[in-house]
């Protein structure tokens, strides 16, 4: 595959519908092993079960009958693996780095508790615990307790509106849902809806032998998520919230967007659109961060979802007495974006920019795999990735204004000021 990705790859999927990509890169004999489940908080659209596609990136290091999670444990330990796993909205992603000698123990390990996972509701219940108390102790954090506000008053219908933690009143009444866990676990984690990705010293013909060996026997039984649509935003939403502690203000500008998709010029404008205008190198950060010192933080980011997402811009207050200044500084900067195009220069070194940080991510075989997962989890290969720096190159000022035009409007956004105790 020819385009942004420097090194080879081969993308095979088995009979039962479980794909492969292996892409063979220099590593000082190290393998990054991801198993990519495209299943996130996004597919929780039943009302009273959210939260359980986090509880299982807990839950999948509880063990099999044949591989209890203490001699998981111990033999991960043995060989020196880092073992790890993570929940986003889209996907979740189970991630092992190890010497190359260890690929088939660690294959064997994997697709055994990906097909057989087994624990009993005793454990089931401490686990659903043990959530819980890991959200109360998220709730600590001001920045997410905002976001928690801020997705919840921009979607009314869609999942996106609660965060991959869940609902509390849902993660609360968890332990009781030992049978649906199961019926979860069975509707998601099945091959085709699952994707491994293996990097670095690897041999693509050994890997796929090793994978038909230890996987070709799990067997399909994917239902995919019948999840809402979002109605479309036509006034703007404003938010007030209170956190219980001490913090500085924190503003939020949370624009409706369309989910990811490379073929769309705008919608890749997007992406540059929030750097030129909110940037390290735009006015409005050099006005609010670096010459008047108004705020901590100023950033912004155009989501990459699978569904209709989210543009944010947010920023961290000195003064109280600022709040209404900065969210002025970022209406202005919307403003004149709307109105008229960037500068091509601009436009020309953020590109360069783009180009250079993402080749320079791809340095080892786990930093590679972290970078591509989501990109693996929405579109299900790196076809997309390939696209995207392509569309990327093509993007004119034009583009941008067009972005603008569209994405920033304020009857498609919603607002939220943070505060805590005076």
């Amino acid at each position: 595959m020819n385009g942004i990705i420097p090194y080879p790859e081969t993308t095979t999927t088995l009979a039962n519908g479980l794909k492969i990509i292996v892409m063979p890169m220099p590593s000082d004999d190290l393998v990054a092993f991801w198993t990519i489940v495209r299943t996130g908080s996004r597919d929780e659209y039943e009302p009273g079960r959210t939260g359980f596609a986090h509880f299982f990136e807990h839950m999948m290091f509880r063990g099999t009958e044949r591989y209890p999670a203490e001699r998981y444990q111990h033999v991960m330990t043995g060989i020196g693996a880092d073992a790890n796993a993570y929940t986003t909205d889209d996907y979740t992603a189970y991630h092992e780095s190890f010497a190359a000698e260890d690929l088939e123990q660690v294959m064997e390990l994997e697709s055994d508790r990906f097909e057989h996972l087994a624990y009993s509701e005793s454990a089931f219940q401490t686990e659903a615990g043990a959530v819980y108390g890991e959200y109360r102790k998220s709730r600590t954090d001001p920045m997410f307790s905002l976001y928690e506000k801020i997705v919840a008053a921009a979607f009314e219908q869609h999942p996106y509106g609660h965060t991959t933690m869940g609902y509390e009143r849902d993660i609360a009444a968890m332990p009781q849902l030992y049978e649906y866990s199961r019926q979860f676990f069975a509707r998601y984690y099945r091959p085709e809806n699952t994707v491994l990705f293996v990097a670095g010293a690897v041999e693509p013909e050994r890997v796929l032998a090793l994978v038909e060996k230890y996987y070709a026997g799990w067997q399909r039984g994917y239902v995919a998520p019948d999840i809402p649509q979002e109605p479309e935003q036509r006034a703007e939403r404003r938010i007030e919230v209170s956190y219980d502690g001490q913090t500085l203000p924190v503003v939020w500008a949370a624009y409706k967007l369309p989910a990811f998709d490379p073929a769309d010029s705008v919608r890749v404008a997007a992406d540059l659109l929030v750097e030129l205008a909110y940037g390290e190198t735009s006015k409005a950060y050099r006005q609010l961060v670096l010459d008047e010192q108004s705020v901590e933080f100023l950033d912004a980011s155009a989501g990459h979802n699978r569904d209709p997402g989210l543009l944010d811009v947010y920023a961290r207050v000195k003064d109280t007495a600022k709040i209404d200044e900065v969210l002025e500084v970022i209406d202005e900067t919307a403003a004149q974006y709307r109105n008229s195009a960037p500068e091509p220069e601009r436009l020309t070194a953020l590109k360069q920019r783009l180009r250079y940080s993402f080749l320079m991510g791809l340095q080892t075989p786990e930093r590679t795999a972290a970078m591509l997962a989501r990109y693996v989890a929405i579109g299900g290969d790196l076809y997309s990735v390939q696209r995207l720096y392509a569309a990327y190159a093509a993007v004119t000022p034009a583009d941008v204004h067009a972005a603008a035009k569209r994405y920033l409007r304020p009857e498609q956004r919603t607002v939220a000021v943070l505060q805590g105790r005076q």
